[in-house]
């Protein structure tokens, strides 16, 4: 039974089968054949979801890269397809996905970051072109969209955490610190104005005799320069001697007469001791220092403020500097300085800022500053060339960031805030002193936040950029 029911089967095979190879080289059935592998391939593959939302834009039939906001036709009078908002792309966290990949990885996972809707295309160069439909640059690259709601901070910045490696982005927190700073500017060697005597006669003197000392030489307090005769001053040590004989500080009448007309203390005293005038009389130097200048000269006739010698004390100089005007606020008196002179290399001298003069020159916008050095061994010497290194800046905390996170572009100042997460907010923000590291920020930020330190202009060119474009896609992308 068995066997008689298998050579049926067979049998039927073989008759069909030879049927089918009959037809098919007469070319009979074919279509039948293959619209029922289509069929078949048909129902053995997934329905696709069908398209929802509003049409977006329309697609060429082909998947060539044209698009149009409306419906159209190709050259040979096909229409365009047109792709509905569920087909169209948009961003979720993971990066760039299609709606149809969405759709397969389950609805439950659809947020509403995929359901954004797309505001328009821009370039992907950094161009200012945008575009309302999907379309691809002369390169060949798809325009990137921006999406409703990235608009909301058109100056913030967003980069990925790969591009943030490769650009070379690094941040620093702002702190409290003192800001300083070194100014450097020449200056000039020049005596100290205060130590400086002029030798000269209150009365008409015949001078006798002149020490041995010319222009140039140092001197010593007490030494003798001169020896001169006055007869009105003989004639009051006359009354002097004549009176009490007794000298005294606050003796009045002869004394004091005496006193007025540049007699020396030591003079009157012996006057008062011996009741005796000397003819001649001994002018002694005041102070130490160098003669300047000598115009006594043996014989002479002397009138009152006739100059006969000039004596500089030279143990503590001045160095006069030229501060240029825009560095004048941060320098103040009393700071230390540092000097070195061109002609004695390997000497420093410290010193202090003593005075900052009330005027700016008008030709070169700069300031006098002077400084007092002290010059024991007479070292340093009037109207020489000088280096001055002057300690500037703020003693005081203030918010201070690296220099190098300042973008200063004349009209504004700016620094990038890190949010977190690859995003940066660009603050602008007015500076106060800016030290050799760090600047002072008197207005934008506060301590603590963490501010870009390299690769700053790389942001700050993509928030012009992002600025731009709003303005621009604000016209371009209106219907």
């Amino acid at each position: 039974m068995k066997t008689a029911k298998w050579l049926a089967a067979v049998t039927s095979l073989a008759v069909f089968g030879g049927g089918a190879y009959l037809a098919g080289s007469q070319g009979v059935g074919q279509r039948q054949l293959h619209m029922l592998f289509d069929m078949g391939v048909a129902e053995a593959q997934p329905s696709k979801a069908e398209p929802t939302g509003a049409v977006v834009y329309y697609r060429h039939p082909d998947g060539l890269p044209e698009y149009s906001a409306t419906p159209r036709k190709t050259q040979d009078g096909r229409e365009f397809l047109s792709v509905r908002e569920s087909e169209d792309i948009s961003f979720t966290a993971s990066g760039i996905k299609t709606a149809a990949t969405s759709d397969q990885k389950g609805s439950a996972s659809g947020s509403a970051a995929t359901e954004r809707k797309v505001l328009y295309y821009r370039n992907p160069m950094g161009l200012p072109d945008t575009s309302k439909v999907p379309k691809k640059d002369s390169m060949g690259m798809d325009y990137i969209p921006v999406f409703e709601g990235d608009q909301a901070d058109t100056s913030m910045v967003k980069v990925s955490l790969g591009k943030l490696q490769r650009t070379g982005v690094k941040t620093a927190a702002a702190e409290l610190a003192s800001i300083s700073r070194k100014i450097r500017v020449p200056g000039t060697v020049a005596l100290d104005e205060r130590l400086i005597s002029v030798i000269s006669m209150r009365t008409d003197a015949f001078i006798d005799n002149v020490a041995n000392v010319t222009t140039g030489d140092r001197i010593g307090k007490g030494d003798g320069l001169f020896n001169f005769y006055s007869r009105e001053i003989a004639t009051a040590g006359a009354e002097f001697a004549a009176g009490k004989g007794e000298f005294r500080n606050n003796d009045a009448g002869s004394a004091l007469r005496l006193k007025n007309l540049g007699v020396p203390d030591e003079v009157i005293r012996s006057i008062a001791e011996k009741h005796e005038v000397p003819t001649s009389i001994e002018y002694i130097s005041p102070r130490n220092g160098v003669i300047l200048e000598r115009m006594a000269t043996t014989g002479m006739m002397a009138k009152p403020g006739d100059p006969l010698f000039r004596i500089a004390d030279t143990s503590h100089v001045w160095v006069i500097a030229d501060v240029p005007e825009f560095d004048l606020a941060s320098i103040q008196k009393g700071v230390p300085v540092a000097v070195t002179v061109r002609s004695l290399p390997g000497r420093t001298f410290e010193g202090t800022l003593d005075l900052i003069y009330p005027e700016v020159q008008e030709e070169t916008r700069t300031t006098k500053v002077r400084i007092e050095l002290p010059n024991p061994d007479g070292i340093l010497m009037a109207n020489m060339y000088a280096d001055v290194e002057i300690e500037a800046g703020v003693q005081k905390p203030v918010v201070a960031v690296p220099n190098s996170a300042v973008i200063d572009t004349g009209d504004r100042q700016v620094v990038f805030i890190d949010k977190g997460d690859g995003k940066f907010e660009p603050k602008n923000v007015k500076l106060g002193v800016r030290g050799d590291e760090r600047t002072e920020i008197t207005k934008g930020i506060t301590a603590g936040d963490q501010v870009v330190v390299a690769a700053n202009f790389l942001l700050d060119a993509e928030s012009n950029l992002n600025s731009a474009l709003s303005g621009m896609a604000a016209d371009e992308v209106k219907p």
